[in-house]
């Protein structure tokens, strides 16, 4: 079953590019696991220290026994407790329809 994880992240001030600079690889690699579907990374335009990650992926226990695990983002797991400035909220959907027009910049 097709699962979608909505993360939003709240970076101390100042600490937007290291967070960034320790995601963006993560993003990068995940890319090419085989349960991945897609992800959007977005940023508050008000809040400019407030990051929201949309990804979904096709198989939830992957996701959760070996996704979640794997190398390229220990990095991240590592420095992130110390970047964020309140507990990151992490919600899961399943999607219901998708609508995408492929002009995403």
């Amino acid at each position: 079953m097709i699962v979608t994880y909505l993360i939003t992240f709240v970076v101390k001030s100042g600490s937007e590019e290291e967070f960034l600079g320790l995601l963006k690889p993560v993003l990068d690699a995940m890319r090419h696991e085989h349960s991945f579907l897609n992800a959007v990374l977005h940023r508050d335009n008000e809040a400019p220290n407030r990051f929201m990650l949309y990804e979904s992926w096709s198989d939830a226990d992957d996701v959760a026994r070996v996704q979640m695990h794997r190398d390229y983002r220990q990095p991240f797991w590592t420095r992130l407790p110390e970047l964020l400035a309140e507990p990151r909220q992490v919600q899961s959907w399943v999607p219901m329809r998708s609508d995408f027009s492929g002009a995403m910049r």
